[in-house]
């Protein structure tokens, strides 16, 4: 750290500006060390309820553990640092790295049941929950539809995820004052998701999506639970005041609409051996992205066919995929969206040169700047 502020150097004994920076030295692979000492501790107890009930435990740790690149727990870490967490002296740094990990799992229902709705096979280039336990079905012979028990499987895991992050925010360790700031925006953060990927799924059902309404459900389905709320959270653990929780909150807001878009590009565009999904998988699934949306305000319908003959077909080819992505960048479409993201990301990165974000810590500020950069430009 060097900065010109100095971080506590006493907690219970221990040394927390050392700790600090050893957690952010390597704060993903930390995040994931505490995820697994987690669900290791969990797996003992559900082997001894239902041994038959460890392969479902051991498919949410593999959503788990697996890969992703720990950014709700980084964003929540940071708005802990951006808070002056450490020299508040109130919480352990590793009492927040536990508080901020337990976003994993609400990440992981997430996933798990979004690729359930959207008939996803492959998550980071491995089966998904209901893909696998569809196999497993027709493996070991086991009567009924396979599908439905993929299904059945793949809701009971995710609501398993959802009910163990709680568990594991409200077991990380926080005294009851820090755990009541921090319950609300727990709390807000998962209605907003559920919401989110309601109007997601009503959206795709009714086919009126329109560029306001996509970036509304933008707003709730990814925004919120992914840069906001983790922001706001870590802001709670560290008791900031609320000019600095809004400046914070406006950065996530924007900077989370521009990830969720960069990862629409992605979708369409994206390379498989990067995403660990089939080239064009978005239009495959039919999502109502924003390319869509624009797509079809377009004046020329004709120039936009290929989008929409593309929209929802099981068995795209890869020529039709080509047809739908060149029609997107001759349209002007994929332009616009990249304009957009530029116009977010430089609104979020002035929310935290705004006056609300003066008592911003420098390190966080400079953080946060990385972050926003590497969010929006990514290839993963």
């Amino acid at each position: 750290m060097t900065s010109g502020r100095t971080l506590a150097t006493a907690y219970d004994g221990t040394d927390t500006a050392r700790r600090v920076e050893e957690i952010e030295a390597e704060l993903p692979a930390a995040v994931t060390a505490e995820l697994d000492r987690f669900l290791a501790a969990r797996r003992e107890v559900c082997a001894d309820l239902a041994p038959e009930f460890v392969d479902a435990v051991d498919d949410l740790s593999a959503m788990a553990l697996g890969g992703g690149k720990r950014l709700r727990p980084t964003f929540a870490w940071w708005g802990w640092r951006a808070a002056d967490g450490p020299t508040a002296g109130r919480t352990s740094p590793d009492v927040v790295l536990r508080v901020v990990s337990a976003l994993e799992l609400v990440q992981a229902c997430a996933l798990v049941h979004d690729d359930l709705i959207d008939d996803s096979d492959l998550r980071r280039g491995i089966p998904t929950v209901h893909a696998r336990w569809t196999a497993r079905h027709r493996e070991r012979g086991w009567i009924g539809e396979p599908d439905r028990l993929g299904a059945a499987i793949a809701i009971l895991v995710g609501d398993l995820a959802l009910a163990w992050s709680d568990d594991m925010l409200r077991g990380a360790g926080l005294d009851a004052t820090t755990l009541g700031r921090a319950a609300p925006v727990w709390d807000a953060m998962r209605t907003e998701m559920l919401a989110g990927q309601f109007l997601d799924v009503v959206g795709h059902a009714t086919d009126l999506a329109t560029p306001e309404g996509v970036l509304r459900i933008s707003r709730y389905k990814t925004a919120a639970y992914t840069i906001e709320r983790p922001l706001h959270l870590g802001a709670a653990i560290a008791g900031a005041d609320d000019a600095l929780v809004g400046a914070l909150r406006r950065f996530g807001t924007d900077l989370g609409i521009a990830f969720q878009l960069r990862d629409d590009l992605l979708g369409v565009f994206g390379d498989p051996a990067v995403t660990g999904k089939p080239a064009g998988d978005d239009l495959r699934e039919g999502k109502r992205t924003l390319l869509v949306a624009l797509a079809r305000r377009h004046p020329d319908p004709a120039a936009a066919a290929p989008v929409e003959q593309a929209l929802g077909k099981q068995d795209l080819t890869p020529a039709e995929v080509d047809a739908a992505r060149s029609a997107l960048v001759d349209l002007g479409v994929v332009a616009q969206v990249e304009e957009r993201i530029d116009t977010l990301t430089a609104s979020a990165l002035d929310a935290l040169d705004s006056g609300d974000a003066v008592e911003l810590h420098p390190d966080a500020r400079e953080r946060l700047t990385t972050l926003a950069v590497a969010a929006t430009r990514r290839t993963f």
